[in-house]
């Protein structure tokens, strides 16, 4: 990765393409996990605008086309599933459910584990419309020079990981409730 000299320090910083790093609170310099928390923040939100180039947004939200994305990536689920896998309400995953399933994009199944919470799944038309979005983001993607090497690309891929696991895991729920 490139590296640019900060004017502040002379701490060697990543060379960011696009929006500038976020700025630290005046007197608070964030260690190393504070900061690719806050970048992996500016970048979720960066991807929410780059997915809404791409696809021209219309009538599929983020919202929408996660649902569908996650459903075609980890196959049925139930909308509490769907929810708790994102930082959402049920009922936030549940209207955006039932405005796919108007549109015939997902449908309901019934669910072998539990009899009130039905499955989610894809429909063939909601499968042709993921793959179409994939082709459609690969294609255009693949045409970015990004100009960092495959090793370091597979290894920041391999830190985000471990950030989320650190977060799904015992030590942090331990944490939160020693923290109340």
């Amino acid at each position: 990765m490139k590296q640019v000299k900060s004017r502040r320090n002379s701490e060697a910083l990543p060379k960011h393409h696009g929006a500038p790093p976020i700025a630290p609170v005046a007197g608070h310099t964030p260690s190393p996990f504070e900061s690719v928390l806050n970048e992996t923040v500016a970048l979720f939100h960066r991807l929410r605008v780059v997915a809404e180039q791409i696809h021209r947004q219309g009538a599929m939200s983020a919202g929408r086309r996660g649902v569908l994305k996650n459903l075609e990536r980890l196959g049925p689920q139930t909308v509490p599933q769907m929810a708790r896998a994102r930082p959402v309400s049920r009922q936030h995953v549940q209207s955006l459910v039932n405005q796919l399933t108007a549109e015939s994009l997902v449908e309901l199944s019934d669910n072998p584990a539990h009899r009130r919470s039905r499955l989610v799944l894809l429909t063939p038309q909601g499968k042709a419309l993921v793959e179409s979005m994939n082709s459609c983001e690969a294609a255009l993607l693949s045409r970015l020079k990004i100009g960092i090497p495959e090793q370091e690309l597979r290894a920041a891929s391999a830190v985000l990981r471990a950030v989320q696991e650190l977060f799904e895991g015992v030590e942090w729920k331990r944490l939160l409730r020693e923290a109340k």
